[in-house]
């Protein structure tokens, strides 16, 4: 299909002549660039509009600096533990080179590349604060002053992703805090740092800046970090972190901070005074649904957008939502994910196929985001979770059993590392003899993570997984290990 111009439907949009496209989309992000891919490869014309970089948080301010920070530390983590070669590892990590490697991985914050693979599949970009102005149409104010009026035969897809929730604290404001993007791309390591927030940016935030020599102080409001995972994820990675030097205080809330000289003050419920060079908060996300047009189409600004499984806004028959604007997994893989089942849905819906909406794990469900989400934790030790928790599980109904061992009694996490520290769980459908969940904590674990993600989309019974033979001696013998415990 070819793109049109039509000059007759202007009259909202002063003298811009309306563009119209098969799709548009709203945001050129990771889960914004595999809409574009999978309906351009549909042959669906489509328009992506971007108001910041093409390649989204992830690219320059989420997954890829944050990983660039956290593999060194690791590295040397892992390497202090082998015979032989520890003694090589015992010195301070050198920053410049790590800071540069960060930047050399966000491509120095600029998106040439990420644009030349849009042009590359055929989408159109612009670039601008794109804005929904009744159903199907979006009005796009470029940075030039310009305007262009977009139409959209067949769907606009929402994939503007979220924003750092900063709490409503006295003085914050004038303190000037970290979010998360200010915490993957520092140009200094700050002396103190201050981690409010106990989930997955502030354990990797609090890890790498501690292994860059920050004196690291970590404030939970809750009983502990990682509250999502299974519990024992959280207490590994605190007993990690305060052996490193970095000072972990749960049940601990900040109730005012402000800046002094120069020097961040954050006072606390439970009376502490703490001094920073810098205060990151990482205490949630908030939709960055608040200025597109939402209230054109009958939505409520700001607000997370609710759909099907397959991603289509609950009660439109043109507008979808991916990636984090829909609240159902907030993980960059997962949002790449919704947007490949949306892709094929917008594109089936375009040629008038029928949906396989019966089909649970057929192409045009997100099934995943309610069974099988896979996540990994870049800490030291790393928490990689794929599944329901044993919680989860109970709570969903499922007659279940948690079978825990210790990574100590597989012989290849032994070779990997001394005095390897770690802990599996699986947990079991009693009923239907399946995985539910899975839970690998100890270093490297990330890379285990996918077979179990398999076994639960899968649905593989545990009789059969008897038949998946690990290799000795690897880590993944930890899945014997599972088995034998399981069947005692």
């Amino acid at each position: 299909m070819t793109d049109t111009e039509n000059t007759e439907n202007t009259e909202d949009a002063g003298e811009a002549a309306t563009a119209e496209y098969d799709v548009v989309v709203l945001g050129a992000g990771p889960v914004g660039e595999n809409v574009a891919d999978r309906t351009r490869a549909a042959g669906l014309s489509t328009a992506v509009v971007e108001s910041e970089l093409v390649g989204g948080e992830c690219s320059y301010w989420a997954c890829m600096p944050s990983k660039a920070l956290l593999r060194p530390a690791l590295a040397r983590a892992d390497a202090r533990r082998v015979p032989g070669l520890r003694h090589l590892a015992e010195g301070p990590l050198d920053t410049a080179e790590v800071l540069a490697h960060r930047d050399y991985e966000t491509s120095h914050w600029k998106d040439d590349g990420q644009v030349g693979w849009l042009e590359s599949i055929g989408a159109t970009l612009y670039r601008g604060q794109g804005r929904l102005a009744g159903p199907r149409r979006v009005v796009v104010d470029g940075p030039d002053g310009g305007r262009h009026v977009l139409a959209a035969r067949h769907a606009v897809v929402v994939s503007t992703g979220s924003r750092a929730l900063l709490p409503d604290l006295p003085g914050l404001a004038q303190v000037k805090p970290w979010t998360s993007r200010e915490a993957t791309s520092a140009q200094a390591v700050p002396g103190r740092l201050i981690v409010v927030g106990g989930g997955v940016v502030a354990v990797e935030m609090a890890t790498a800046w501690r292994a860059l020599g920050s004196e690291v102080t970590v404030l939970v409001r809750g009983k502990g970090l990682l509250p999502r995972m299974e519990p024992f994820a959280g207490e590994l990675v605190a007993e990690a972190l305060t052996e490193a030097g970095a000072d972990v205080r749960t049940g601990t809330s900040v109730t005012a901070v402000s800046r002094e000289n120069g020097t961040v003050v954050a006072l606390t419920d439970t009376g502490d005074r703490l001094e920073a060079d810098e205060i990151l908060f990482a205490t949630g996300r908030a939709p960055r649904t608040d200025d597109i047009g939402l209230d054109t189409v009958g939505l409520e600004p700001g607000s997370w957008l609710p759909v099907d499984d397959s991603l289509r806004v609950t009660g439109s028959g043109w507008l979808y939502a991916v990636g984090d604007a829909n609240h159902r997994a907030l993980l960059t893989h997962q949002g790449k994910y919704q947007a490949r089942i949306a892709g094929a849905a917008i594109a089936a819906r375009a040629a008038g196929v029928p949906l396989l909406e019966s089909d649970r794990w057929g192409a045009h469900a997100a099934t995943a985001d309610h069974a099988a989400v896979p996540q990994v934790v870049f800490t030291d030790p790393e928490a990689a979770a794929v599944g329901l928790s044993l919680a989860e599980a109970e709570q969903a109904g499922h007659r279940v059993r948690a079978v825990d061992v210790e990574f100590s009694s597989v012989a290849g996490a032994g070779l990997y590392a001394d005095g390897y520290r770690g802990r599996a769980r699986m947990v079991v459908d009693l009923d239907r003899e399946i995985l539910r969940g899975v839970t690998f904590v100890g270093p490297a674990v990330g890379e285990l993570i996918h077979s179990a993600t398999i076994a639960v989309v899968g649905e593989v019974p545990v009789d059969r997984l008897w038949h998946a033979v690990p290799s000795y001696p690897t880590i993944s013998e930890v899945w014997l290990r599972l088995l034998e415990a399981y069947r005692g």
